[in-house]
């Protein structure tokens, strides 16, 4: 099967989207399938990519590490018609998403769109962040949904809760599986003993984007409680992003810096190796549509800790494979971690068991074939056009329907956050 992954983020930046796409691009590749990346140019991308176009992007975008691309219509249509795609996946609802409409209208190609980001929570990186944006947002996304053929939601509280919001197309629950070769148990005492920690020492981590949305200094607040208690216990720090510095200036006024421990971004076995040196994995996200990086520390075995949010609580079981805290409560968070430190090797044994049983469950291989089951059903739906060059006008008129849909959900976006406005203000 040929597809095509549409995706305003990809590799080298590695957000959740461009990690689960590289994820699934890998995967498909490995059971035979091509797959056809369009992404923006970024920083650090390797020279030569097979199957992936680059498009040239405003870098930073509003200071931050994302990049806007500039589509080229003209380059990615010669493109296609090399590859002749048969499913078009999009990845967001917006810039190169109405690319990925344009594709699937104009070649009579079904459409997937992957809900991967609740949106209203990123607007602070636009200018002019408010109240009537974030709704702004909500509407554009749901409208987009409502345009492809096929939705899909990383969990199941975001299918729900994007049902509750309007979204009438099929949505399937498909997560980003984790590779459980790759992230596997094992004891982590070389990088322990990089770090200079004692390989005996009780070890919190976090794996992340350090950015607003994510919560870090409500987690350091937490973590920074739960090491004054504990001055043979360790914090390891893992990302990068906005927050960083004002993450580490938490434990330094603290006096808690030799307990903290810093690795930037990691990719691959040094990954999976900083995984393997915690003890348990903290979390105090509450933006997230998955668990990525939850299903991932508890595929080495890490229980998690983590505050009660969509994406987190299809993963975390209280009690069983970690804790799931209801309040936002850096006590709360911070008796939590004491609490998993406090167990004995029984009850830390049965812990990381049920860690790795769930991990199973969110397998790479199970997420794989509940995507592939999707793209067949669609292909069998919407065979395409048989012959491209003969089906022009047909084409035309499809592509001219979509761009007149795409223009009216920006429209009604526009108009519903206006109305927010005036309800908001009267």
């Amino acid at each position: 099967m040929n597809i095509v992954m549409i995706t305003n983020t990809f590799t080298p930046h590695l957000g959740g989207v461009a990690r689960s796409v590289q994820t699934f691009t890998v995967e498909l590749r490995r059971r035979g399938h091509r797959v056809l990346v369009i992404a923006p140019a970024f920083e650090g991308m390797p020279e030569v990519e097979e199957d992936v176009i680059r498009l040239p992007a405003w870098r930073h975008f509003t200071g931050g590490d994302f990049s806007v691309p500039a589509p080229l219509p003209g380059r990615v249509a010669r493109a296609l018609n090399a590859f002749h795609p048969e499913i078009v996946h999009a990845h967001h609802p917006f810039l190169l998403g109405e690319t990925a409409l344009r594709v699937g209208a104009s070649r009579g190609l079904p459409v997937v769109f992957t809900h991967h980001t609740l949106y209203e929570r990123y607007t602070h990186y636009l200018p002019g962040d408010s109240p009537q944006l974030r709704r702004f947002a909500i509407d554009l996304a749901t409208g987009f949904g409502n345009q492809c053929d096929a939705v899909i939601a990383p969990s199941r509280s975001v299918a729900e809760l994007i049902a509750a919001r309007g979204v009438i197309t099929p949505i399937d629950v498909i997560p980003t599986g984790v590779d459980l070769d790759l992230f596997s148990p094992g004891d982590g005492g070389g990088l322990r003993d990089r770090l200079g920690i004692p390989r005996q020492a009780f070890v919190a981590g976090h794996v992340g984007r350090l950015a607003p949305e994510k919560a870090p200094l409500f987690l350091a607040a937490a973590v920074a409680r739960f090491l004054r208690r504990e001055p043979g216990s360790h914090f390891l720090l893992v990302g990068a992003g906005p927050c960083e510095e004002e993450m580490e200036a938490v434990f330094a006024r603290q006096g808690l810096s030799r307990q903290l421990h810093r690795m930037h971004v990691l990719t691959g076995m040094e990954l999976v190796e900083a995984y393997r040196a915690m003890d348990a994995f903290v979390f105090a996200s509450q933006s997230e549509t998955q668990g990525m990086v939850l299903t991932e520390a508890m595929a080495t075995g890490a229980p998690v800790i983590a505050l009660d949010g969509s994406g987190v609580r299809e993963v975390v079981r209280d009690g069983c494979n970690g804790r799931i805290l209801e309040g936002v409560d850096e006590e709360g968070f911070a008796e939590a971690i004491a609490w998993l430190a406090g167990l004995d090797g029984e009850r830390i044994r049965g812990l990381r068991v049920n860690a790795l049983r769930t991990a199973e469950e969110f397998s790479l291989s199970r997420s794989g074939d509940k995507l592939l089951n999707l793209y067949q059903r669609l292909k069998v739906r919407h065979p395409g056009e048989k012959n491209f060059e003969d089906s022009r006008w047909a084409s035309t008129g499809r592509l001219f329907r979509k761009e007149f849909r795409i223009l009216r959900n920006l429209a009604h976006a526009a108009e519903e956050a206006l109305r927010f406005r005036e309800t908001d203000e009267g």
